[in-house]
């Protein structure tokens, strides 16, 4: 993999929101020379059970930047979320904004319009979307440059975006007590996931690393910020010493224990979509799909 270039004497400032609902954290970051900010990771709010959506939580983002009276330049998605519905749609109909993600939004969307039959009306060519990043791509939040790095392992469209200081790295990793992502989706890899990881853990030791994820393991406080060194020394899945085949045979037998999200179904039907529910039927109604016959990779 290539080596990235970022410039670590810079420091965005930061906000994290936690969805409790999902265990999700939503950042939105600001160029500190200007009021240009971007969102990574947003949520909508969903019943599931009810057939209901709202917007608590993108409301609560869109008013901290209205409030702050900043400018909202980017949309980042990480990846494909199986967890939660983005709601990306939602808070660019209220502030503007650009909408992206990795390029392997392709595969995702080749791989699950198959798994539910999504025919070809569905496009699989990313163009929901209004920039898909590939390796090495910059772009800017202001004055500020980022890098978007390609991750994948997780899902094929998994990227790290680095921020000065800072590294967004999605679902790839979680706080050291909590190891890694699983990589038993369609399209996952855990041989790839552990080395994109290392790509992560090559960045400098104080490169801070903001996570997608915390389910606050053993009873701890909810935690999303850590560090490269903290990773690679205290990490239970990957730190030092734990080899590629090591990971893979612990990865493997672990995803094959592992329940599916409970949200997999709307999620990735809409995200897959850039956060757009399928086009309503004749009846005016809109409805998700349950392939009864799972999605397992």
């Amino acid at each position: 993999m290539k080596s990235a270039n970022f410039d670590m004497t810079s420091s965005p400032e930061i906000h994290a929101f936690f969805d409790m609902a999902t265990n999700t954290i939503s950042y939105i970051l600001r160029d500190s020379e200007s009021q240009h900010c971007a969102i990574i990771d947003s949520v909508m709010d969903i019943d599931y059970a009810a057939g209901q959506i709202s917007y608590a939580h993108a409301d609560h983002l869109v008013s901290f930047i209205n409030e702050k009276e900043w400018q909202l330049d980017w949309l980042i998605e990480t990846h494909v979320h199986a967890d939660h519905l983005s709601a990306a749609p939602y808070i660019q109909s209220q502030l503007g904004g650009k909408l992206g993600i990795g390029a392997g939004i392709k595969t995702v969307q080749s791989v699950f319009g198959k798994i539910f039959n999504e025919g070809t009306d569905f496009e699989r060519d990313g163009s929901q979307f209004d920039y898909l990043f590939k390796e090495g791509d910059t772009y800017k939040i202001g004055s500020l440059e980022v890098t978007a790095i390609d991750t994948p392992g997780h899902t094929p469209a998994c990227m790290t975006h680095l921020i000065g200081d800072a590294a967004f790295v999605g679902d790839t990793l979680f706080m050291p007590d909590g190891g890694t992502a699983r990589a038993d989706f369609p399209g996952g890899d855990a041989r790839a996931l552990y080395q994109s990881i290392h790509r992560i853990l090559s960045l400098p030791d104080e490169m801070r690393l903001f996570m997608c994820h915390d389910y606050g393991p053993n009873g701890r406080d909810f935690m999303w910020q850590t560090t490269v060194q903290e990773q690679r020394r205290m990490n239970i899945h990957v730190r030092d010493g734990i080899s590629e085949d090591e990971f893979v045979a612990m990865r493997q037998e672990r995803d094959a224990a592992l329940d599916m999200p409970k949200l997999i179904m709307p999620s990735i039907q809409v995200n897959m979509r850039a956060g757009h529910f399928p086009e309503a039927e004749k009846n005016g109604s809109i409805y998700l799909k349950v392939p009864v016959s799972g999605i397992k990779n």
